[in-house]
């Protein structure tokens, strides 16, 4: 049993308390470091979101629940991308929320350089920058 004088934590000072700990990237500069190679973009958003919204070219899609198996450079199911504890990852959720929780989860994997994107792909949009359509929803027999 834990200590009862523990304080719990909102999900607000949790994000604080996280986001202290790394420097956030906004959608320009994350844009240019996948362009010129120095960050791998992984964009976490669910499927829906992507087919609706589009998706980042280069991008890799990974869902939120397979991200720290995918990226884990040592994991027996990790992602080609996935080359070493070295590489910059920038999580992409769709508003900058989940991504947080989701670089914290990866920098405790080793991942010392991932961080995520300020208001997610909804500011990437924003900013103009490159969206492709999404692929088509698969098609359900009646």
């Amino acid at each position: 049993m834990g200590n009862v004088d523990e304080q719990q934590v909102g999900i607000d000072e949790l994000l604080e308390r996280v986001r202290a700990g790394y420097m956030r990237i906004e959608p320009q500069e994350a844009y240019e470091a996948a362009q010129s190679g120095e960050a791998l973009l992984v964009d976490i958003r669910y499927a829906a979101l992507r087919e609706r919204d589009g998706l980042i070219p280069g991008a890799l899609v990974v869902e939120r629940n397979e991200l720290e198996w995918r990226l884990d450079p040592q994991g027996s199911h990790r992602a080609p991308e996935a080359t070493g504890h070295d590489l910059r990852v920038v999580v992409i959720c769709n508003e900058g929320y989940a991504s947080s929780l989701a670089a914290e989860s990866l920098r405790r994997l080793g991942l010392h350089r991932a961080t995520d994107l300020v208001g997610g792909f909804q500011a990437w949009r924003t900013e103009g920058l490159p969206v492709t359509s999404g692929p088509p929803a698969p098609n359900r027999a009646a």
